[in-house]
């Protein structure tokens, strides 16, 4: 028989997690194939998911080391389902959010001066991001620097940078831990159900921040093959 095996989680068990193979039923979604078994097989299994459309963002999961959306995504055999990566779990694919929502607060990622109606064209695909976090536990620099921002909500500021005639306060939150430490990796543009391109995003981010005088400062601790102790 086909099979799926999910990574189960409860803190009041001993061990905290457990994987535990589940039949597959052909032709269904990830998410609908999560609501048949918690209703016929096991009850006691815990996941999110509101709209079943690729919309609200709730039923986001890893489906063999990728984020995706479970309501989106056709389960296969030997399909291995966790919890998103760098959340806290609550149980089993239910996940806390919270931390990654208040990077849109650490970031400022919001309107803070008038809004210019004529750019809004150039923010509409920005603008359909439903916050699942797919581009965040996909981003690698989460696993080394827990405090980085993260794709959202640098992807979020970008988009004020360009709704808004001023929004500098924005551009000086994401100095530390922002738009310098990601690694243009590209792991978060190809998670994105919305087709948003977060590294570009933060390339003209960067670009922003050299125009308000900012700088890489990664640049000062590289040599570039010289020895400037040596003069020339």
């Amino acid at each position: 028989m086909s099979k799926i095996k999910i990574k189960r989680f409860d803190s009041r068990r001993e061990p905290n997690t457990i994987d535990m193979e589940y039949p597959l039923f052909d032709g269904l979604t990830l998410l609908s194939l999560l609501h048949k078994l918690k209703n016929t097989l096991d009850p006691t299994l815990s996941f999110g998911g509101v709209c079943r459309s690729g919309v609200c963002g709730s039923c986001s999961v890893m489906v063999n080391g990728k984020a995706t959306l479970a309501c989106s995504y056709k389960a296969n055999n030997g399909d291995y389902i966790e919890p998103l990566a760098y959340h806290t779990v609550k149980r089993d694919l239910i996940v806390d959010k919270s931390k990654t929502k208040q990077t849109l607060v650490d970031s400022k990622a919001y309107l803070q001066s008038k809004l210019i109606p004529e750019n809004a064209p150039k923010v509409e695909v920005q603008s359909s991001c439903i916050l699942c976090d797919s581009c965040y536990s996909a981003c690698p620099v989460m696993a080394v620097n827990s405090d980085f921002l993260g794709p959202f909500a640098l992807t979020r500021v970008y988009k004020y940078t360009l709704q808004s005639e001023q929004n500098n306060e924005s551009i000086d939150a994401v100095q530390q831990n922002g738009v310098w430490d990601c690694t243009l990796c590209g792991e978060c543009t190809a998670v994105c159900p919305q087709n948003i391109d977060p590294k570009m995003d933060i390339m003209n981010l960067r670009s922003k921040s050299v125009q308000n005088g900012y700088s890489d400062p990664n640049f000062a601790n590289m040599s570039f093959g010289l020895d400037f102790t040596q003069g020339f």
